[in-house]
């Protein structure tokens, strides 16, 4: 039996001295930051950086909205008169946002943003209440907020549906593939493991030590890890989820060439399910430092799994099926030299 590789001991270590080390965004004045005077004014700069918008952001409405037809006042009489003048965003309604002002006499919330849909359809509300229902207006914003609201769901079914088709795949043919055990004669599917379980560990350190470098990038997302405006924590998580697309579309391929696999669903749904079974648990463990233990001792024990088992990458030249050495193929009994 091989011996782990050593590296592995050492990536806890460094991937704790990367977030320390490399973990924020460097904000620079940008010309159209601008610091304004006068009674409920707002520093552009300092609000753009702790709020993470400012004047000219889009969303996009994830529910219904009534915004106030005139700026918050402080007078109790006014004010109440002011409630009766609301404007109704809708769900998808796409907004701007327009102005920005403090009211700090406000116990709800002192800052009051004003959207507006349109030149005509246009208001004010508390900002609590406004990111409640709105949601960034981009396609990466808008993954990561219904991938996170729907998640549970996600992950009840994916489970389910591998348990179903495991169960199927054990009654009809008496055995049953999967990863880490009687897998396919590839490390593909290993090192997709291996990445997924790599991302979530990455995922839940930013949550825990670096919260706001990933409400920056949730509210300016990107899929380019070479940005130079990113942290390199952040660049080395979006290049971990394209190394881990990538190594799954090599699985997919990798089981195209497997003629004896049997149902090929099965296993891929399988996998589905172990990977998101490992998304989860790096992903709450990490933040109580537990995780990076896990994480360790998963990696030990996937290499280890891979290495007993001895895999072979060897193909019959005739038949095309997987043989364990060279010589005679024990499938159609051609020689192979």
């Amino acid at each position: 039996m091989k011996r782990p590789i050593p590296l592995l001991h050492s990536l806890p270590l460094l991937l704790l001295t990367v977030l320390c080390t490399a973990c924020y965004y460097s904000h620079s004045n940008k010309p159209d930051h601008w610091t304004a005077s006068g009674e409920g004014a707002v520093d552009s700069v300092n609000f753009y950086i702790s709020h993470h918008y400012w004047i000219g952001y889009n969303f996009q409405a994830t529910d219904s909205l009534a915004l106030l037809g005139a700026p918050p006042l402080t007078d109790a009489t006014d004010y109440a008169l002011l409630y009766n003048d609301t404007v109704r965003i809708r769900q998808r309604d796409k907004l701007v946002v327009a102005k920005v002002v403090y009211v700090p006499t406000d116990s709800t919330d002192s800052v009051w943003v004003k959207v507006a849909r349109d030149q005509l359809t246009q208001g004010w509300t508390h900002e609590s209440a406004l990111l409640k229902r709105v949601v960034p207006d981009d396609p990466i914003s808008k993954f990561i907020h219904h991938f996170s609201g729907q998640r549970s769901t996600v992950v009840l079914c994916v489970l389910a549906l591998a348990i179903v088709c495991g169960l199927i795949q054990y009654f009809r043919h008496k055995h049953y593939r999967m990863v880490h055990f009687r897998d396919l004669p590839s490390f593909y599917p290993t090192l997709l493991c291996l990445c997924v379980s790599s991302s979530a560990t990455l995922y839940g350190s930013m949550q825990r030590f670096v919260p706001d470098t990933w409400i920056e990038y949730y509210y300016h997302p990107t899929l380019n890890p070479f940005n130079t405006d990113l942290p390199p924590v952040l660049a080395l998580f979006i290049a971990s989820v394209w190394v881990m697309l990538i190594v799954a579309v090599a699985v997919v391929d990798e089981l195209r060439r497997q003629p004896d696999l049997g149902d090929r669903l099965a296993y891929l749904t399988s996998l589905g399910g172990v990977c998101v079974l490992l998304y989860l648990t790096f992903t709450f463990t990490t933040p109580y430092y537990i995780g990076y233990l896990l994480w360790l001792a998963y990696c030990t024990f996937a290499i280890r799994q891979y290495l007993l088992h001895q895999p072979s990458h060897l193909l019959c030249g005739v038949c095309g099926r997987s043989i364990p050495r060279k010589g005679r193929c024990p499938h159609c009994g051609a020689q192979n030299e």
